[in-house]
């Protein structure tokens, strides 16, 4: 099935170039209809397994996991992290992956929390935060698309260089915030219409996302260049540019989830999103989101954060020890892969 390139697309280098056609769905197995529907059915097993999953919590840990307090804590945290994955989504759609969000995670947190920052009160730290993951993906963005270096190595050493870097910063210390407009959003009773601010920001996100992915062009190419870098370069996308732009969303994220980071625990640490490109993966992954490019969905990513985020917190209720909870992470991810490659060979992702 194909469409015609619309004359926005055409503004690359082949401008001139014949007409040609790209894949409405970019991969080559079945239709955005048919991968529409199977993401519907996805999404439905997901809700499925959380279903599951609280049953499971209410039965090992009755008083504790159905606590008021403790959900509320599964959907702040699920919140955080699902800032992240909603750029790792756009990033791992594009064919691409982001190693190093959890450093620049601590990057944006530690700089936002010096007290040079704090002086500014509440908007210079959410406006440094949000700048230092603004730079720390321009970089990622500028080594990836112009310096052609391979994701997993550039954003390797971004990983390496932004949490060597906070430790620098920090000295190894915590940084206490001490702006109080800041620590209010903080609070277990602190609520914007009703709903805890951090969460009340992941959805802010989350549908922002949605409709970036969904209803603009700048999501079509995403698609196109994950599908396809080729076709979607001979169609008149910019594919350079767009990878740009994608690891500049990825930072935006980081640095927005930064500040949330900093709100529920009032501080700035160079551990800060340890093991959060992790996280964003697997929820990702777990989400329907093919690792090869082309397809995922934002609705699947926050399904499967919530499924990763509530699985974490039965481990802990249930006294797990840490590196038990990881090895366990390992599997679901090694699982959902496998998945993914088994329905891939059917023609079924």
């Amino acid at each position: 099935m194909t469409q015609p390139v619309s004359s926005a697309q055409q503004s690359g280098p082949d401008k001139g170039a014949a007409p040609v056609s790209v894949p409405a769905s970019p991969k080559k197995d079945g239709s955005p209809r048919a991968f529409g529907l199977r993401a519907d059915v996805r999404n439905l097993s997901l809700l499925g397994v959380l279903a599951a999953l609280i049953v499971v919590g209410g039965i090992t840990e009755p008083d504790a996991f159905l606590d008021t307090g403790n959900l509320q804590l599964i959907l702040t945290q699920s919140s955080v992290i699902g800032v992240v994955t909603v750029g790792m989504t756009f990033v791992i759609i594009s064919g691409g992956i982001d190693l190093s969000v959890g450093a620049m995670v601590a990057l944006a947190s530690v700089w936002a929390t010096t007290l040079a920052t704090q002086d500014f009160g509440f908007a210079g730290i959410l406006f440094t935060a949000v700048l230092v993951g603004l730079g720390a993906g321009l970089v990622n963005g500028v080594l990836i698309a112009y310096g052609r270096l391979v994701p997993f190595i550039a954003t390797l050493a971004m990983l390496a260089s932004a949490r060597g870097l906070a430790l620098h910063i920090t000295d190894g210390k915590t940084q206490i915030v001490t702006v109080k407009s800041v620590l209010d959003l903080g609070l277990p009773d602190a609520y914007v219409l009703g709903i805890p601010p951090l969460v009340m920001m992941f959805a802010v996100v989350t549908v922002v996302g949605w409709l970036v992915l969904n209803r603009t062009t700048f999501g079509r190419r995403t698609v196109a260049v994950g599908g396809n870098a080729e076709a979607a370069r001979l169609a008149g996308i910019d594919v350079r540019r767009q990878r740009l732009y994608l690891y500049l969303l990825s930072g935006l994220c980081c640095g927005i989830a930064a500040f949330m980071l900093i709100i529920l625990s009032g501080s700035g640490q160079n551990t800060n999103g340890n093991l959060y490109e992790l996280d964003a993966i697997a929820a990702a992954i777990i989400g329907g989101t093919l690792l090869t490019g082309g397809r995922g969905t934002i609705v699947g990513s926050v399904l499967g954060v919530l499924v990763f985020t509530t699985i974490t917190n039965i481990f802990a209720l249930n006294n797990l020890q840490t590196d038990v909870q990881q090895i366990a992470k390992g599997a679901i991810i090694v699982a959902a892969v496998l998945v993914q490659r088994r329905t891939s060979a059917h023609g079924e992702t």
